[in-house]
């Protein structure tokens, strides 16, 4: 059977070729939502992060590996299909850069880029360490948030920062894996690094009204190493600043080996609290 997650990022490419620049230029793909990735209204954003990501990645003129993925949510994304525009800008010796727009109807519902980098051989550190925490399999699964689909395609195993408990910091930390085992690659990550619930929770204890406005991901992991990867992803995320109705989110996914995967920012709007 298709992984819920295959299925969700299935796109219907242009039966013709030619159709397919040979350089810069747009490239229309379709996509559709998934009922396993439906969340209070309309799709998770992780899965239509996914989608974004996968509209590049699968585009016969893609050159290296994701880097970079930033997406602003101009407006709701509906159940139903989308059309999935890309164009890959400008690419240099290293660099590939793309900008990707998703409609429905008539109404624009993201825009966003892409950056595509070629590995170079280069000082590499990691300043980020991974939190000391017990091990997954020392942790009891807890329901993330009962009667959302998407979050039964994903294990929550909660060190701490709990949504439904007040607290004077906004930090959450968790082990999350996949509840049909799949590979680690920059697609799946591009979803799961929104699975964290958003900080006015772990703040107030309030489940306030709120949703992402623009939501980035870099990623600091070649294909190999993420091949290297285990199941579970230790992931910490925190606000730096509740405000006027908006909020930030910074947080970091390491693998089960300690090295750092994605660093991943959000700016969230929300009601109340």
């Amino acid at each position: 059977m298709t992984h819920p997650f295959d299925a969700l990022i299935a796109l219907d490419a242009p039966q013709d070729s030619a159709r397919v620049p040979e350089g810069p230029g747009p490239r229309t793909v379709t996509a559709q939502t998934h009922p396993a990735w439906a969340n209070m209204v309309g799709p998770y954003g992780g899965a239509t992060a996914a989608q974004a990501l996968a509209a590049v990645t699968t585009d016969p003129r893609a050159q290296g590996r994701p880097a970079a993925l930033t997406l602003n949510f101009a407006a709701p994304v509906a159940d139903g299909p989308m059309r999935i525009t890309v164009d890959p800008v400008r690419t240099n010796r290293t660099n590939q850069h793309w900008t990707v727009r998703i409609e429905q109807g008539e109404d624009v519902a993201l825009t966003g880029t892409v950056l595509l980098a070629t590995a170079r051989d280069t000082f590499s550190e990691t300043e980020a360490l991974p939190p000391e925490v017990p091990r997954p399999q020392d942790v009891d699964p807890v329901p993330f948030a009962p009667g959302l689909p998407w979050t039964e395609n994903y294990d929550f195993r909660m060190v701490g920062g709990m949504p439904d408990r007040a607290s004077d910091s906004s930090e959450t930390i968790m082990w999350v894996s996949q509840i049909q085992p799949r590979p680690w690659d920059h697609v799946s990550l591009a979803a799961a690094s929104d699975a964290f619930f958003p900080r006015i929770f772990a703040r107030t204890g309030q489940r306030s009204p709120a949703g992402t406005i623009t939501y980035t991901v870099y990623f600091h992991a070649g294909p190999s190493e993420l091949a290297d990867q285990g199941e579970h992803l230790l992931c910490r995320a925190r606000a730096s600043r509740f405000h006027k109705g908006l909020f930030d989110q910074v947080g970091h996914l390491w693998g089960e080996d300690g090295r750092l995967l994605v660093t991943t920012t959000q700016l969230v709007y929300f009601k109340g609290a």
